[in-house]
């Protein structure tokens, strides 16, 4: 019986342990890098994103003091060129929130929360406009530095940092672990200088440093929206449908209609600074290609990209005019036709090595001379200071005895004597100190007092006033 059940158990496990195994199937490429850029996987749940965008649009609260305190800093930071004050006002600034916001609203078709970004965003940037002006108005320091003008002359670069930075915060705001991307963010996209730029210009009525500066923050607002707009249509999340698909036309062809006609510019901008940019490089190549054959030595090189013209001034033996009109004709096989070359001279003269010794001395010795004429000067100025010093110091001992002769002859049974008593701020004042065998009467005390001050012609004077230890 149990060879049997054996038998029996052999044959029916032997066919399960011989059957063919299935063999794991490894993901595609495609699949693995759908996976790794996938994201979905670590999104946060979509009431959680909703009530987190929808809570950033806010501008109330402690939210437009803070914006307030941030303008003034980067005003600061700018005013002073101080790179690391401005990315403090940076990181503080709550301006990122009404522009996602904005994206955001779009993207879900949720046209009530797009005017009240549009609204806060407005108060945000009239807050800010106003704080800057204000600083701009009333700061000592009214030169433009190099940090605040970098924010007048946006390009196309500008639409692509802005784009790009969008694009990272709303990805880094949809997750469920928050980073350290929006502070990245607010950094790099640097919404608040241009508007601390466009209130210089208001202030001082400089209406190109205030258009370039307000342009570059429209720049920046708009590509940032744009980027979530982008990122919450690839997210899939709720949003609602338009009834009217001519309307849902309507809506995203003024979208892409905003985004061009705000980047175009930029592109015009760009091209004309990679243009200059060019120009100075040339230009810098052929001044030291050149004059480095001319025998000559340049002192100093000003190019103007804008009005196409090379100004150097040189040192060294005189060039003829024929030769700068020689080389003024080679600029237009070197990409630079049209511009102009202006060169300043100034010829060498031979010097005496002699002569310019002896002036050298005699220059030295003149100074030293005058050293020590003004040593002496002085010397001689605090002797007098000093003797008057000693001379007022005897006439108030002098004064001092006789006012205690004085008081001793009035009241008999004291003792006087007559000294300074010291005061705040290093001040002195007279006081005269009696020792009484017997103290007179508080009037005959205030007749005294009232006489000692108009002795010593002093309203501070002091009098003091002590029996006499028997």
């Amino acid at each position: 019986m149990i060879s049997r059940r054996i038998r029996l158990w052999n044959n029916a496990t032997l066919p399960a342990m011989n059957a063919p195994q299935p063999v794991e199937q490894r993901p595609s490429l495609r699949a693995t890098i759908a996976h790794r850029f996938s994201l979905l996987d670590d999104k946060a749940d979509d009431a959680e994103i909703d009530r987190s965008l929808r809570a950033g649009v806010e501008l109330r609260g402690a939210t437009p003091w803070i914006l307030m305190f941030a303008i003034l800093i980067a005003s600061v930071g700018l005013n002073t060129n101080s790179t690391a004050v401005i990315i403090g006002a940076m990181l503080v600034s709550p301006l990122m929130g009404p522009i996602v916001g904005m994206g955001y609203g779009i993207g879900i078709h949720d046209f009530a929360l797009i005017r009240r970004s549009l609204l806060n965003l407005a108060i945000a940037a009239g807050i800010s406009l106003a704080t800057s002006t204000v600083y701009f108005l009333l700061t000592p320091l009214g030169e433009a530095q190099s940090e605040l003008l970098a924010r007048t002359t946006p390009s196309l670069w500008d639409v692509l940092i802005a784009l790009a930075g969008g694009l990272a915060g709303i990805i880094g705001q949809t997750r469920r672990e928050k980073s350290n991307v929006i502070p990245g963010v607010a950094i790099a996209t640097a919404l608040m200088p241009p508007l601390c730029t466009a209130g210089y210009g208001l202030a001082n009525g400089n209406w190109q440093v205030f258009g370039g500066a307000f342009y570059l923050f429209s720049i920046n607002c708009v590509f940032i929206a744009f980027s979530a707009v982008v990122i919450i249509d690839l997210l899939r999340l709720p949003h609602r449908k338009f009834i009217d698909a001519a309307k849902e036309k309507r809506v995203k062809r003024a979208l892409l209609a905003i985004v061009l006609l705000t980047g175009l510019p930029s592109i015009w901008l760009a091209a004309r600074l990679v243009d200059n940019e060019l120009f100075s490089s040339k230009a810098r190549a052929f001044v030291r290609d050149e004059f480095r054959a001319a025998n000559v030595h340049v002192v100093e090189t000003r190019i103007d990209a804008g009005a196409q013209q090379i100004e150097v001034t040189l040192i060294g033996p005189r060039m003829p005019k024929t030769a700068i009109a020689a080389m003024e004709t080679k600029l237009a096989s070197t990409g630079m036709k049209g511009a102009h070359l202006l060169v300043h001279q100034a010829e060498d003269t031979k010097v005496d090595v002699t002569t310019l010794k002896a002036d050298i001395l005699a220059e030295i010795v003149k100074n030293s001379q005058q050293a020590l004429q003004d040593r002496d000067d002085t010397i001689d100025k605090l002797r007098q200071q000093l003797a008057a010093q000693v001379a007022t110091r005897q006439d108030w001992l002098a004064g001092a005895a006789d006012m205690a002769h004085e008081f001793a002859a009035q009241y008999p049974q004291c003792e006087a004597l007559v000294g300074q008593v010291a005061l705040a701020e290093g001040k002195t004042a007279p006081l005269l100190s009696a020792s009484c065998r017997r103290l007179p009467s508080a009037t005959q005390v205030r007749q005294a007092q009232e006489w000692f001050r108009v002795r010593t012609k002093s309203p501070e004077a002091r009098l003091l006033m002590l029996r006499a230890a028997r």
